[in-house]
C-alpha cells in the first residue's frame, strides 16, 4: 500500500514538473498580462492558439511563439532586418526528435531535460521563421512538413 501511494505521489510530481517546465503560450501570457492585455481580442485570439500575423510586434510573437532559437541578421539594400528562426530537430526517418527550449545548451544545468545538440545523426529544421522590420513582423514562414 505504501509502495503504490509513493509510485502515485512521484508521479503527480513528475507530471507536475513536465507541465510546468513547459512553455505555452498561457504561461507566456501568465508573465506578461500587460503585454497581453494591451491587444486587441482578435490579436489575443491568435496568440493564445500559437499564432502570429503581420504587423505583430516582438513581444507579441515571443508571447504567442517563445523565445526563437536562432536570430539573425541581414544587410541588404532595404536595410536591416531580424529574422527570428523556431527550429525542429529530428531523426532521420522524419520523426520528431524534440522542440522546445530544452534542446539547447541548458543541460548542464538541469540534467531531467535531454540534450539533443550532440545527437548524431538528428537533422535541423526551421519550423518558423519570422522576419521584422523595425521591430514588427514582415514576412512569416512556417513549414507545414
Amino acid at each position: 500500500m505504501k509502495t503504490s501511494k509513493f509510485l502515485l505521489l512521484a508521479a503527480l510530481a513528475l507530471a507536475a514538473l513536465c507541465i510546468t517546465g513547459c512553455s505555452t503560450p498561457e504561461s507566456r501570457i501568465r508573465k506578461n498580462p500587460a503585454a497581453f492585455a494591451r491587444l486587441t481580442p482578435e490579436q489575443q485570439d491568435l496568440i493564445r492558439k500559437g499564432q502570429i500575423a503581420i504587423g505583430f510586434d516582438q513581444e507579441m510573437v515571443q508571447l504567442a511563439l517563445g523565445e526563437p532559437d536562432h536570430i539573425t541578421t541581414r544587410t541588404d539594400t532595404k536595410g536591416v532586418s531580424e529574422i527570428w528562426s523556431y527550429t525542429t530537430y529530428e531523426l532521420p526517418d522524419g520523426g520528431p526528435l524534440y522542440r522546445g527550449w530544452y534542446h539547447r545548451y541548458y543541460y548542464w544545468d538541469d540534467p531531467m531535460f535531454p540534450y539533443y545538440l550532440d545527437y548524431p545523426h538528428r537533422r535541423e529544421r526551421d519550423h518558423y521563421r519570422v522576419t521584422f522590420k523595425d521591430g514588427k513582423a514582415v514576412s512569416i514562414e512556417e513549414r507545414k512538413q
